[in-house]
Parts: C-alpha cells; sequence; structure tokens
C-alpha cells in the first residue's frame, strides 16, 4: 500500500458504532468496514432494521446496546476492548421528538437527553481506557446536528443535546490532548432517514430546503467520506473541532 492510499485507510482499526441498525449509522458502519476496519455496530436491536446489500461484511458485528443503560455500555465496551481493543468510537445513536417546548413533560425531556448526553457522554468515558491504548491514536467522533448551531421550532429538547455534545467534544478534546485521544464532532445537515422523518412535513422540509445554498437533501455517500477522514491516519492533528456536513446551511445562516 502506497503513502496516500495508508494516510486514508482504515485497516487494522476496531471501531464502535452506536446507533448502528440503520440509516446514517448503518452506512457509517459498513462503510468504515469497507475502507479496512473491525466494525462494531452496535443498537438497541442488535442488527439491521433494512436489508442491505452488503450486510454480510466478515468484519462487521452487529450487537446489542442500550446507550441510555450506563451498566450495558460498561458490559459491552470491556467485551470489545478486552477482546482486542477499541481504536475509534463513533456515537451515532440518537433520538428526538417534534412537539412544542411549552407542550413538553419533563419525561420526554430527560429520555431525549439519557440518550443524547448522558449516553454518549457514558460511552466515552467507557471507551477511554482501550482509547487510549491504541497503537493507531484513539479518537472519538460524536455526531452533533445543524441544530446545536441554527434554531428550529419544536425540537428545543434535541437542540439543547446536541449544544451539549459540541461542550464534552470540546471539553474531552482538551482534557484528553494528552492521553493518547482526539475528540471531533460533526454536524450533519439534512439527510434522509427515520429520525428526520419524524420531524418533517411538506412545510418543514421546504423552510429547509430555503436554508442552504445547495437546496437539497444530503445522501448518506456525503457523509460517511467525513467520519472516516476523522478516524484515518490523515487526521491525527485535528482535535476538538466540528464538522458542517451541512450543504452550506451554516454559512447561509437564518
Amino acid at each position: 500500500m502506497d503513502k496516500l492510499k495508508q494516510l486514508y485507510s482504515l485497516e487494522g482499526l476496531r471501531i464502535i458504532v452506536t446507533g448502528g441498525s440503520s440509516g446514517l449509522g448503518l452506512h457509517q458502519a459498513i462503510t468504515m468496514a469497507q475502507c479496512g476496519a473491525t466494525v462494531f455496530a452496535l443498537s438497541r436491536s442488535g442488527g439491521i432494521k433494512v436489508e442491505h446489500e452488503v450486510k454480510m461484511l466478515e468484519s462487521l458485528t452487529f450487537s446489542t446496546l442500550d446507550v441510555s443503560n450506563e451498566e450495558d455500555i460498561r458490559k459491552v465496551f470491556k467485551e470489545v476492548g478486552e477482546s482486542g481493543g477499541i481504536d475509534v468510537l463513533v456515537n451515532n445513536a440518537g433520538i428526538t421528538k417534534r412537539v412544542k417546548a411549552e407542550a413538553l413533560t419533563t419525561a420526554e425531556w430527560t429520555a431525549i437527553h439519557d440518550v443524547n448526553v448522558t449516553g454518549l457522554f457514558n460511552c466515552c468515558r467507557y471507551a477511554f481506557p482501550y482509547l487510549t491504548k491504541s497503537a493507531h491514536v484513539g479518537r472519538v467522533i460524536n455526531i452533533a446536528s445543524m441544530a446545536s448551531h441554527l434554531g428550529f421550532s419544536e425540537v428545543v429538547p434535541y437542540s439543547s443535546s446536541k449544544a451539549a455534545v459540541q461542550g464534552i467534544t470540546r471539553g474531552l478534546a482538551v482534557e484528553w490532548s494528552q492521553e493518547n485521544v482526539l475528540v471531533n464532532s460533526v454536524s450533519p445537515g439534512w439527510f434522509p432517514s427515520l429520525m428526520s422523518e419524524q420531524v418533517m412535513d411538506e412545510d418543514r422540509k421546504a423552510k429547509i430546503l430555503n436554508r442552504m445554498p445547495l437546496h437539497r437533501f444530503g445522501k448518506p455517500d456525503e457523509l460517511s467520506p467525513m467520519i472516516c477522514f476523522l478516524a484515518s491516519p490523515a487526521a491525527t492533528y485535528i482535535t476538538g473541532q466540528d464538522f458542517c456536513v451541512d450543504g452550506g446551511a451554516l454559512a447561509f445562516g437564518f
């Protein structure tokens, strides 16, 4: 393998992807496996929610994980870590709910933050003992959202949780800078997914498309390469950063 290919190869990496049973998480897991990594796609279902033509990749394993359950995280990460280590953690699992702020219940607020914030943080800290020992430089890649940058109505707890992801990313990047661990985040714009469909109607769709210069939704193939890049040897001098893959939405602003 020549030097340029080595820069972008994921060969030899052991990678955990949470929320890996469908949508963008599944696509990320498959793409990283195709790039040479051994990937553990973890989710509550423990499998694939939809059929996919390359689901039988030998380097891709599906297992169950409830990120809102700390003991479950501890157990699963220990199993993966002690069986060969963890080089990269992709915190992709997330939930949302479309509801007006004044109608939101405390239980709904808590459920979203339990997954998107507390669960993500627990995954980071239980992966840490293995990431710090990585021969490839440990990586945490947190999936944030444009909702952490821009205001969107009826998803306030989701926006709050994703803003917290940005804070966790920057804090851990500084704290773990001398521990062989790089921490970055990626903020996707609007991509087709089961979660985005929960909050989408035609009026909302039109407003969203008008807020991005490219005026179209993204495709999974346009997001996964960023995740692969941040996990690769080409990204060993990048930490504490957020990368917006958003069709220009942040540049366009309001």
